[in-house]
């Protein structure tokens, strides 16, 4: 993940920061608990796209 794009994304439910997971491939919301795919190098910033976060990920 380029760290320029990261840095100018935002969560599109809280408008919160996201992070970047590379063991899953996917930007999350702490604060929307939500993960965010990214396929083909293009992360799908789209709430219905989003996997609900677990207790434990959410932390």
């Amino acid at each position: 993940m380029d760290p320029k794009l990261l840095a100018e994304l935002v969560c599109p439910q809280t408008k919160g920061p996201l992070v970047y997971n590379r063991e899953k491939n996917e930007l999350t919301s702490k604060k929307a608990r939500l993960a965010y795919p990214i396929r083909d190098g293009i992360p799908i910033m789209l709430v219905d796209e989003a996997r609900a976060l677990s207790d434990d990920e959410a932390r």
